[in-house]
């Protein structure tokens, strides 16, 4: 947890960076993708304790507040992409969580939320349309929450590169699923990306990108079994910031898993991805 403080430390030293407090989720926006069962024992603390050991820690009041805040900014962070072509969120990409119960650290769903009302918000102004949403996910662990959620939905496309045999043990079926042995380093991951995002381009045409960073395929990473080095995942997010780029696709980013050894390890990771996102937002602002 100490990593988000650390994260929002050294962010100060960017003065570019324009910060935005956004406003919890509602149970109502988490209703988007959650039963309104699960949101109310969430909500009010009756979760039982086999699902909270499936989410990972105990219920509290704070726990409570943290997802209905990660969930919030990435909203935020949807939001402010679609109108200043690049945003992102601190914390959130906490893609494990079904519609009907959490697991593996995740409570809520954000970017599947945030996903889900910026289509409601795109269709009141344009009835007959529906935003088309691309989530690409380079977390280390596959998205398996969200792969569920939008299995058989055409307007979501889901693409994630994960290990094979890390959590969760029991994979779902994205749209797009690659798997990665353990000690995969960063050339051969990075030409699996590069295929991966073809075959998006080839299968999909997108209006908004959500992008789960991920730092925990660092090989710093307590979790991670790979092996990409900071120049390799320096290298995977310019590659995904410049695809966006080059097709003029609004991007929200959320920071997904990072468990380094070394916190500070991990914390450099994320610095990395928000200068490239800088630099990203400065092309979306000299378009104008």
């Amino acid at each position: 947890m100490g990593k988000y403080e650390i994260l929002r430390e050294r962010l100060d030293e960017m003065p570019e960076i324009q910060w935005i407090l956004s406003e919890p989720a509602t149970d109502g926006q988490l209703a988007l993708v959650h039963t309104p069962e699960y949101v109310r024992s969430v909500v009010s603390g009756v979760l039982s304790p086999s699902a909270q050991r499936e989410i990972g820690f105990e219920w509290t009041p704070g726990m409570v507040i943290r997802a209905r805040g990660s969930s919030g900014a990435t909203i935020q962070a949807a939001r402010t992409a679609l109108s200043e072509g690049v945003s992102g969120n601190l914390a959130g990409g906490t893609h494990h969580a079904y519609p009907d119960k959490g697991s593996g650290f995740c409570v809520f769903n954000d970017v599947a939320v945030a996903a889900r009302l910026m289509q409601a918000e795109w269709s009141r102004s344009r009835p007959r349309q529906t935003l088309k949403v691309a989530i690409i996910d380079l977390d280390v662990h596959q998205g398996n929450g969200t792969a569920r959620i939008f299995q058989g939905d055409e307007s979501v496309f889901t693409l994630s590169l994960h290990g094979v045999r890390n959590f969760p043990f029991r994979k779902e079926a994205g749209d797009l699923d690659i798997e990665l042995a353990d000690g995969t380093g960063e050339d051969a991951y990075l030409a699996a990306l590069e295929q991966a995002l073809l075959t998006l381009e080839q299968r999909f045409e997108p209006q908004l990108v959500f992008y789960l960073v991920g730092a925990d395929p660092h090989e710093g990473d307590r979790l991670g079994r790979l092996k990409l080095s900071f120049d390799g995942l320096e290298a995977r997010d310019r590659r995904v910031f410049d695809w966006a780029w080059q097709r003029r696709l609004p991007l929200a980013f959320a920071m997904a898993g990072g468990y380094g050894r070394d916190i500070t390890q991990t914390v450099q990771v994320q610095v990395h991805t928000f200068g490239i996102a800088l630099s990203y937002w400065r092309r979306w602002q000299a378009k104008r």
